[in-house]
């Protein structure tokens, strides 16, 4: 689909280029397809970033290099040491620094003539359409399915074009959802998949370099749009596979009978998402508690460690995988390690009498576990609350972090 004119000629009436902006944009003036109209347009624009992470790395750098003229930025964590493997806008010193501080230092370094404008808050079904209203443009930097609906939705409520992208371990996708043109995003997967069905990057992993290519294909749709040049990605999604470097691209057609975009929507309001989705959309927390799923029974590391101490009969199931065994495993307390796939199969190796410590990572996938070993007659079993993590944090300090 041929990209359309998002600003009108007359918007830019008002608009001009300093002889310092016009040196530093030169590369992009020279361009017909560019040139002093197009990067007026840019300067002229606004786009909302929802995410300063992977994706919104990428993202921000390239926008606010490009010239775009107003920049929002959503988010409301903090740097962590497991982001800078692939959130290249943030470095060791801001560590500990909100997103939004790091983010806003970088992009105005970058080029001091853009404006930032950050909001330090989770975005909600009470504030959605307030923050995405003033921007042109919206682009979908999140990784987690109750924020992914909420953008999507929001966007076609307040008829926006949203620039989607998003990455696990090795693939990528890429598309733009605006109703008013094409498909959304509920036309391709209508309801968000169960809990638990699919993992977070934070379980599955995502190599560093996959959110620098698919952030840098989002910036480049979102300024083709603004420009309004060549083939926009409305009713396209772009499938990347970097393990062998293959692009796949689908032919996506609007769904008559879209929950949110359709001619006769079920759905006009936004809604409370976490709840629809059945998992948290924000998690500032290392650990997983009982409150954010169904509960099963938890014990804390600091009262394993009091029990193991008083001498009691307990056997540790680790559920994560071989390869995070090697990271960190309490093999020195007798853990057992069975992948969280084979548990049922091998439930003839666990033993219903005594207590059963599980653990993974940070306590998602041990809940999950439980759940179903109580569906087998398994009563004694407590979930590790925090996983291995908060163990580390709390108790075993040699243990690394991941």
């Amino acid at each position: 689909m041929t990209v359309k004119r998002l600003i009108h000629p007359d918007a830019l009436a008002d608009i001009s280029l300093s002889h310092e902006e016009v040196q530093r944009y030169s590369r992009h003036l020279i361009m017909p397809e560019v040139g002093m109209t197009g990067q007026k347009k840019l300067k002229a624009s606004s786009v909302l970033l929802i995410g300063a992470g992977g994706l919104g790395s990428p993202l921000a750098m390239y926008l606010a290099a490009a010239g775009i003229g107003r920049i929002g930025l959503v988010d409301y964590d903090v740097v962590d040491y497991t982001n800078l493997q692939r959130q290249i806008i943030h470095g060791t010193k801001d560590v500990g620094r909100l997103k939004l501080q790091s983010a806003k230092e970088t992009m105005l370094d970058i080029n001091p003539h853009v404006q930032v404008d950050t909001y330090e808050v989770p975005l909600t079904s009470a504030n959605a359409l307030e923050i995405l209203a003033p921007y042109d443009v919206i682009i979908d930097g999140t990784d987690n399915f109750p924020t992914r609906y909420l953008t999507n939705d929001a966007c076609v409520l307040l008829g926006k074009p949203n620039v989607y992208g998003s990455i696990f371990r090795f693939e990528g996708q890429l598309s733009i959802f605006h109703a008013a043109e094409g498909p959304c995003y509920r036309c391709l997967f209508p309801e968000p998949p169960p809990p638990g069905l699919v993992p977070s990057c934070a379980e599955g992993g995502v190599l560093g370099i996959l959110p620098g290519t698919v952030g840098a294909m989002q910036a480049t749709e979102a300024i083709k749009y603004i420009l309004g040049i060549g083939e926009s990605m409305v009713g396209r999604l772009l499938l990347y596979d970097a393990l062998n470097m293959e692009f796949t691209e689908v032919r996506l057609q609007k769904n008559p009978n879209c929950p949110v975009c359709s001619d006769n929507p079920t759905l006009t309001e936004l809604i409370d998402y976490e709840q629809f989705c059945g998992v948290p959309a924000h998690d500032h927390s290392l650990y997983l508690t009982a409150e954010e799923g169904e509960a099963v029974p938890q014990i804390a590391p600091l009262e394993l460690k009091r029990r193991l101490d008083a001498g009691e009969e307990l056997f540790i199931l680790d559920v994560r995988e071989p390869h995070e065994w090697e990271i960190s495993n309490l093999n020195h307390l007798g853990a057992k390690l069975i992948p969280m796939g084979d548990v049922v199969a091998r439930m003839n190796e666990l033993d219903t009498a005594v207590t059963l410590i599980v653990q993974c990572r940070t306590g998602a996938r041990s809940a999950d576990i439980i759940r179903e070993l109580q569906k087998h007659g398994f009563k004694k079993a407590l979930n590790l609350d925090g996983g291995i993590n908060r163990w580390a944090s709390e108790v075993d300090p040699s243990l690394p972090i991941y």
